[in-house]
């Protein structure tokens, strides 16, 4: 079985729709969407919209969480002030913009989506959640310990976990308590990078009754000078527009 998974789009539309293409060249079996549909990019309605036309199962971000509550809180870490004023403009541009349809759909996606395979003794989870499965907005980054990963994983009953958040894509195979194989993979993110390469970022996995096979980080061109001038041409910061062009 191959199945598509993306994550954090930050209402960036041309990265998604290009995403998308590709995604449906591969022809997966499936598709799932990782959260933060919106925030940071002027298309929060055209993407949630999109989502819903395309019928692509989705669990909620922490942005889309304070956006389904009409919060200016969205659950972001931000290192500087100047990184918090931003960010305080860019949720509220995002509330005053977002329809009211749109804010319920935000509000009532799911926390996580569990997928099980295999049967019996040889059952095994795929878990999807968008920061960790302890917390919405939880940051698992690279060079977080293994001792920790599996301690989280094990409570989590996941053999497998997908999750987004830090814009950042890795995989890392993990060993058990129990001997038994895990994986832990950041999908990245679509459209907001920060590993560098501004090009969308989407995971494709192959999965069959044994277990997780290939992992494929897949990265799309699209035009993100236009994406980025864009975000100039609204009330939101320029900052925006550079991290589009460095992923940074």
């Amino acid at each position: 079985m191959k199945i598509a998974l993306f994550s954090d789009i930050h209402a960036n539309l041309p990265a998604l729709e290009a995403m998308l293409a590709d995604i449906d060249a591969q022809q997966p079996d499936a598709i799932f969407c990782l959260g933060d549909l919106v925030g940071y990019h002027v298309w929060p309605n055209e993407v949630c919209e999109l989502i819903r036309e395309r019928n692509i199962p989705t669990i909620a971000g922490n942005y889309d969480d304070g956006v389904g509550r009409n919060s200016d809180d969205c659950g972001c870490a931000y290192k500087t002030d100047e990184e918090k004023a931003n960010g305080a403009r860019s949720i509220a541009y995002t509330n005053q913009i977002i329809t009211e349809k749109n804010r319920k759909f935000l509000d009532e996606l799911p926390r996580e989506i569990r997928l099980p395979f295999g049967e019996d003794h040889a059952r095994f989870d795929l878990l999807l959640v968008h920061g960790s499965p302890r917390r919405i907005n939880e940051y698992l980054f690279e060079d977080r310990t293994d001792k920790s990963l599996v301690h989280i994983m094990e409570e989590a009953e996941a053999d497998i976990l997908c999750f987004g958040h830090t814009h950042k894509p890795w995989h890392r195979t993990l060993t058990g308590r129990d001997g038994q194989t895990l994986h832990a993979i950041n999908i990245g993110s679509v459209g907001k990078p920060k590993d560098g390469d501004p090009r969308a970022c989407y995971v494709l996995l192959e999965i069959d009754e044994d277990g997780l096979g290939e992992v494929q980080f897949r990265r799309v061109a699209y035009d993100v000078e236009g994406s980025a001038a864009a975000v100039e041409a609204s009330v939101l910061p320029q900052a925006f527009a550079d991290a589009l062009r460095t992923a940074r």
